[in-house]
């Protein structure tokens, strides 16, 4: 009497990506210097020229002139700063700070959803930094890169999703302590904006007994705070976020679904809790990006294969490592 055959789950084939070309690395790289550059401006405009004038404009002249005349006030503001930093070295090396401190915790967080696509065979770009408009804060969009062919397995798609926010996690720990124990203290200016602390920054201060409040930001600090923020925001188990992949692996189809518009309810009351608490307009924007991203369908793995149990441990530590970065309210102006 034969026994009963039993049903082998096939493991899925892992491919050989192709390798990015020349032309990729260099745009790539044009991206990233171009990214740098804005980075580092936007900290010297904002944080490192407080005895800096600001743009000569004209005091007489209709509005219609004030309006055609922004794109001219823009480009000599943004000559300004940069002859200033120039001409105070001290301020650019603290843009450079920044602009450093931020892009390492950006790239490591890109690289790791790269190199997992590379070691499963998933056909991705290269991370692409988008730089902003000179003079706006943080200086960049942020980064991402592109899956260009299916994801093979259940596993592939937690790890992928989870290792980004891991790696820019570790890089932003040293950072942050950098950013807590040179804080200096001075009182805050009414009508000023306050970045609040995350609870990665206020466990730091306990273990070396330092004290956030009343205290100025420095380039390290405000990286790290950058970069904190980005690792929440990625977390969010919305759409194709990080987070959202994480949540599909662990949940599957039906829990992505119900979890992602149970936070996006979440932050929606956050966003209208902030603006009459704290007077800010934070979260709004964001909300319209959460959204569209509920509206786009997330792609199936080729195999939906168990996770183990040491993948569902790197779970809760993800889960954990949000918590430390996310900020209900991250700012205030008092």
């Amino acid at each position: 009497m034969s026994s009963p055959a039993r049903t082998v789950e096939r493991p899925a084939v892992i491919r050989r990506a192709p390798k990015p070309t020349a032309r990729q690395w260099l745009i790539h790289a044009i991206l990233f210097l171009a990214t740098a550059a804005t980075t580092t401006i936007c900290w010297i405009a904002l944080f490192g020229t407080p005895e800096w004038p600001g743009p000569a404009t004209a005091e007489t002249g209709s509005i219609a002139t004030h309006i055609w005349l922004i794109p001219f006030y823009y480009a000599n503001a943004l000559v300004d700063v940069v002859r200033h930093a120039f001409a105070h070295p001290a301020v650019l090396r603290q843009g450079l700070i920044f602009s450093g401190s931020l892009l390492a915790i950006l790239a490591s967080h890109e690289s790791g959803h790269y190199l997992f696509c590379r070691y499963y065979g998933v056909d991705a770009t290269l991370p692409v930094f988008i730089p902003q408009p000179p003079l706006l804060a943080p200086g960049t969009f942020g980064a991402f890169i592109r899956m260009k062919s299916p994801v093979p397995s259940r596993r592939a798609l937690f790890d992928i999703g989870i290792a980004g926010p891991l790696a820019g996690f570790v890089v932003m720990i040293p950072v942050a302590i950098a950013g807590v124990l040179t804080l200096q203290h001075e009182p805050v200016p009414a009508g000023a904006m306050t970045f609040n602390d995350p609870l990665l920054f206020r466990l730091i201060a306990i273990a070396f007994k330092h004290n956030l409040s009343d205290g100025r930001v420095n380039p390290f600090y405000l990286a790290a705070w950058f970069g904190a923020l980005v690792t929440a925001l990625n977390l969010m188990p919305v759409g194709q976020l990080d987070g959202g992949h994480g949540t599909f692996a662990v949940f599957g189809k039906t829990g992505h679904y119900w979890i992602g518009r149970a936070a996006v309810v979440t932050m929606i009351a956050l966003s209208v809790l902030g603006w009459f608490w704290h007077g800010s307009p934070a979260w709004f924007l964001f909300i319209v990006l959460l959204l569209i991203m509920l509206r786009v369908r997330h792609p199936q793995p080729l195999q939906m294969e168990p996770l183990g149990r040491a993948r569902q441990l790197v779970g809760v530590f993800t889960v954990m490592v949000f918590v430390l970065c996310f900020l209900p309210f991250p700012i205030t102006f008092t």
